[in-house]
């Protein structure tokens, strides 16, 4: 097999493994999800989304697609916030908290905050239970089974499900 070969074969590869994850993401789409969804739709402030590492980069991603269909945003870089930046959130806001483990230090410093203003938090989580899901107002499932990446270190189907 020559190097053009195992290229195709690699990228085949990944693609099959990310197919297989949004495939199954699909069939969990469910009760929560249209919660979510009307979580979102009846919010009166902005969306605030945050996520810490490559889930900070698809928070910023969908910040940047909620503010293209209408839908105020804001990314809320966790570390800061806890350095001032968390005067952005307020009582009529919605968080989304995106995170592989559900548990990063991060993240988990935030949740008695936010829960303190008392703004609902939707967590898009690869670990349905960890303390982000216990502190969650809704659970969003993105686990799953398998990253296309051979030594399992970078995140790339969990980043496609997020």
């Amino acid at each position: 097999m020559n190097d053009n070969d195992k290229a195709i074969r690699a990228g085949r590869e990944v693609v099959r493994i990310e197919q297989l994850a949004v495939a199954a993401l699909a069939e969990r789409i469910d009760e929560k999800f249209a919660r979510a969804v009307d979580l979102l739709f009846r919010c009166e402030g902005r969306i605030i989304i945050t996520g810490v590492g490559k889930s900070g980069i698809i928070a910023r991603k969908i910040v940047a697609t909620m503010n293209s269909t209408g839908s105020p945003s804001v990314f809320l870089h966790p570390t800061d916030s806890v350095h001032g930046d968390l005067g952005i959130v307020r009582a009529d806001d919605v968080v989304i908290c995106i995170s592989k483990s559900g548990n990063t230090d991060e993240i988990n410093a935030l949740l008695p905050m936010f829960k303190r203003l008392g703004v609902p938090i939707i967590a898009i989580i690869g670990r349905t239970a960890s303390p982000l899901a216990s502190d969650a107002t809704v659970i969003l499932d993105a686990s799953v089974p398998e990253e296309a990446c051979p030594l399992d270190l970078a995140p790339t189907s969990s980043t496609t499900v997020a």
